[in-house]
């Protein structure tokens, strides 16, 4: 698969659209509900074209959720909303919830080393997005610091 071919954006359309739908039901309304399924697209989308040029799938999904806190960032700025809002949404394509059903899955039928291995990859998985949220509001806590005290 090449990053951009239309099975990426194949991809970011449904991860665009799962979004919405999830949106909706958290009840965001207006505009604020085709940014964050824009941000949901994004992510999954920064994703793939990572993992292409990268070929690590920690590094590809600590790149994609800088880049969506970023973009929740400013988007949050625009609509003077709580940054989670955004956040919340454009990171559950990202979520190893697959990695944790394959993991309970092969741990029921008894295969334990093959259960081990893929909880702690989902591990890793969820703990690269907690430090790639942490760094990005760290960084722009420090930045408004800063700014507003010039």
């Amino acid at each position: 698969m090449r990053p951009f071919d239309s099975l990426t954006l194949m991809q970011f359309c449904w991860a665009f659209l799962s979004i919405v739908g999830f949106s909706i039901r958290s009840n965001l309304r207006g505009l604020k509900v085709i940014f964050a399924g824009l941000g949901g697209g994004l992510a999954w989308a920064f994703y793939l074209i990572t993992l292409f040029y990268s070929r690590s799938l920690l590094f590809s999904i600590f790149v994609s959720t800088i880049l969506v806190c970023v973009y929740s960032e400013f988007i949050a700025r625009r609509f003077k909303v709580p940054v989670s809002v955004f956040v919340i949404c454009a990171i559950i394509p990202l979520v190893p919830g697959s990695g944790l059903y394959y993991s309970m899955q092969s741990y029921l039928a008894g295969n334990l080393g093959e259960a081990s291995v893929k909880i702690v990859t989902t591990l890793m998985i969820a703990g690269t997005i907690a430090v790639g949220i942490a760094v990005v509001s760290s960084v722009t806590n420090l930045v408004t610091r800063v700014l507003n005290r010039f």
